[in-house]
């Protein structure tokens, strides 16, 4: 039997970290294919915007929600549960970046990264997965970051934070598919965003934010376990992590400038 592919007549879909930037425009595509959209993040105000503005096929239902917070994760599947019927489609997409450098190592950028990025999201997988596994279809996408392949300047926190959500995927590949739940990972590049608004060094192929959420939304309807664009960035830097590390650091180095002396 091919394996769950959500759609709207299944169930409503929840997107976290909704109140901009991919989030926020993945959520009025999938509105747009006819979705009730359940719409988190911290921004109750902005949520209550978004969904009152909408205007098309589909709804956008706010939800405000601070992912740090595992109960109020549990309760949040409870609810959309309980108004819709079934969780059709999750995507963990809530998350931040905070620059580090060797030089100045700091426990709380680890601490906070690791909270949002990544317990962030196992404080909504788990909930929706055991829903999931009780309606007996589901699917699930993590989104972590083309900074998951392989060490960059200034992303110690945020690449780890990222690597460990598709390790962390592609292990509950194997359990998930027999139980029907289909999971997915989003390894973007660098997606015109707030976020992206404040690095301050080079962001090759910047996505526009509209066309990046159409090209997600398309990932989520394919087969693929990775959901990635725009491609000729993120397979350019998959290839560039299957050099030999004597070759990896000096190019790395040489392309962002982290060979320049600080």
């Amino acid at each position: 039997m091919p394996l769950f592919h959500a759609n709207p007549s299944q169930g409503a879909a929840w997107i976290t970290g909704a109140s901009g930037g991919l989030g926020a425009a993945l959520a009025t595509e999938l509105a747009g294919e006819g979705y009730t959209v359940y719409i988190s993040a911290r921004s109750a105000d902005t949520l209550d915007a978004m969904a009152s503005d909408y205007k098309g096929p589909g709804r956008l239902v706010a939800l405000p929600l601070d992912v740090t917070d595992r109960e109020a994760c549990a309760s949040a599947v409870e609810r959309i549960v309980s108004e819709s019927g079934n969780l059709a489609l999750a995507v963990f997409n809530a998350g931040t970046f905070y620059p580090i450098r060797g030089f100045k190592l700091d426990h709380g950028v680890f601490d906070k990264t690791m909270g949002i990025n990544f317990f962030g999201v196992t404080n909504c997988l788990i909930p929706t997965v055991n829903c999931m596994n009780e309606a007996g279809k589901g699917q699930i996408v993590v989104v972590s970051s083309s900074a998951s392949y392989g060490g960059l300047p200034k992303s110690a926190a945020y690449g780890a934070s990222k690597a460990a959500l598709v390790n962390m995927a592609s292990s509950l590949k194997f359990d998930l598919d027999p139980l029907n739940i289909r999971v997915q990972v989003c390894t973007p590049g660098f997606v015109d965003t707030p976020l992206t608004e404040k690095n301050d060094f080079p962001m090759p192929f910047l996505m526009p934010v509209e066309k990046a959420a159409k090209a997600f939304a398309e990932g989520i309807r394919g087969n693929g376990f990775d959901i990635t664009f725009p491609k000729r960035f993120t397979w350019m830097l998959k290839a560039l992590n299957l050099l030999p590390y004597w070759l990896y650091f000096p190019l790395v180095a040489r392309s962002t400038g982290a060979s320049k002396k600080r």
